[in-house]
């Protein structure tokens, strides 16, 4: 499109852009203004006073042809005309560069006079008129205020004046209409990572109802969350009663008939702890300030205790020593999330390794491992909750119902950040990564 180049340098704040809505018209309209203004009524005006003050001089030229000089001067005086004859040479024409009416007039002099030789327009007092007399030249001293209309200025100065003053009176109303969206946003910024902030609608209609839909929508997500926990821990309760009645009846069989049963009950024991796992690990706990670098190590470590190969590595320029790496999370949904991805790559590889960058606008958790990897086409669908990926990951590896990284997605979800997969460039297995906005 045309236009096309020019959104690069829209302003891409609301602010700003309500902004240039508001100035570029009053700008416009005051270029337009002056525009018509000084066409209109200086040039007009101007041309008018200085005819008046040609004819003048010229009564004054045709008093010379007649009387000399002395007649010239004794016209002029009752005119308040100076009359001067002048020795050398005129000058020729001078004005200054900011004077918006006085080309106008050595152009109307010029045209009304056909003895004029030069003008010269000093300052805003006098103006000097070189004529030929015949005998020599003749200097003509007028004021300058009956030339052309005084202070010029006065309208450039009056509209920036009030100008400034009104888009200074228009941005204070603007920023108490932006407020409240700018707080709508924030309020819904912070529920997208989780946390709940006080909000209540204010400002124009038209927010008012977008912040009411926004209070009804988060009330109707609690709600929802909270019943399909509720739910789940219903269902929980009622099927561990039955399954604990089936550990107490295989304790009495053979072992031999015993240890499959077993392995089934203890399958579905994982399987319900996972779905569980799934309904409340993203809003498990509540965010707060939290040392990132502490907290990955510390399941590092509970992971190394456990038997699972893992190591937390150092990354490039940042030691484990690392500083200012607090940021606001829930530590138990980061611990489960992490559990997951250290057991999904020590489940497919032989190792993994974690690692931790933190700077001033993010949080990155990264797990590699040394495995057989997820092919791009698939990284989509393997992050859905209740998906095995039997090509690229082996289900004969471990138990599981597809839900390690659905659960680590919803948790990044929840913090306001992503989970991406990718391939480890150091191990050749996959890479999956945390990325969550400080």
């Amino acid at each position: 499109m045309f236009f096309h180049w020019l959104k690069r340098y829209l302003p891409r704040s609301l602010y700003g852009r309500a902004a240039l809505i508001l100035i570029l018209p009053v700008v416009t309209l005051q270029l337009v203004v002056s525009v018509v203004f000084i066409q209109r009524h200086f040039e007009g005006v101007t041309q008018q006073m200085t005819s008046g003050a040609a004819r003048e001089v010229q009564l004054l030229m045709d008093a010379q042809d007649m009387g000399g000089v002395s007649a010239m001067r004794s016209l002029a005086e009752p005119l308040l005309i100076g009359v001067d004859p002048l020795p050398q040479s005129p000058p020729s024409d001078a004005t200054r560069w900011y004077d918006l009416t006085g080309r106008i007039v050595i152009a109307e002099l010029k045209a009304q006079l056909p003895a004029l030789v030069s003008v010269e327009l000093p300052d805003d007092r006098d103006a000097f008129l070189y004529l030929d007399g015949g005998d020599g030249t003749v200097r003509v001293t007028l004021d300058r205020r009956r030339l052309s209309a005084s202070n010029p200025h006065q309208l450039f100065v009056n509209m920036l004046f009030f100008g400034v003053l009104m888009t200074l009176i228009a941005f204070i109303y603007l920023r108490n209409q932006l407020r409240p969206i700018t707080r709508l946003a924030k309020a819904a910024e912070a529920f997208g990572k989780g946390r709940n902030i006080p909000y209540r609608p204010t400002g124009a209609v038209e927010v008012r109802a977008a912040g009411h839909a926004f209070l009804d929508m988060r009330a109707r997500i609690e709600r929802h969350i909270e019943q399909r926990t509720l739910m789940l821990s219903g269902v929980s309760h009622d099927l561990r009663t039955p399954l604990t009645r089936l550990k107490l009846g295989l304790s009495m069989l053979d072992d031999e008939e015993r240890e499959p049963m077993e392995r089934d009950v203890a399958e579905m024991q994982e399987m319900l702890d996972e779905f569980l796992a799934f309904t409340r690990g993203a809003f498990e706990g509540e965010a707060e300030p939290t040392d990132a670098l502490a907290l990955v190590a510390q399941v590092v470590a509970d992971a190394q205790r456990a038997g699972k190969p893992v190591t937390l590595v150092k990354v490039p320029g940042q030691g484990t020593d690392h500083k200012g790496g607090m940021a606001r999370l829930r530590p138990q949904a980061i611990k489960r999330a992490l559990n997951n991805l250290i057991g999904n790559a020590v489940r497919y590889g032989d190792h993994a390794e974690v690692s931790v960058l933190m700077t001033e606008k993010s949080l990155r958790i990264r797990v590699e491992d040394d495995g057989p990897g997820i092919p791009p086409e698939s990284r989509g669908l393997a992050v859905k909750p209740f998906t095995r990926l039997d090509a690229a990951r082996n289900q004969n590896l471990g138990s599981g119902v597809g839900l390690g990284l659905a659960i680590a997605t919803d948790i990044a979800h929840a913090h306001g950040g992503v989970l991406r997969l990718g391939e480890s460039a150091r191990m050749g297995g996959l890479r999956a990564e945390i990325v969550i906005a400080r």
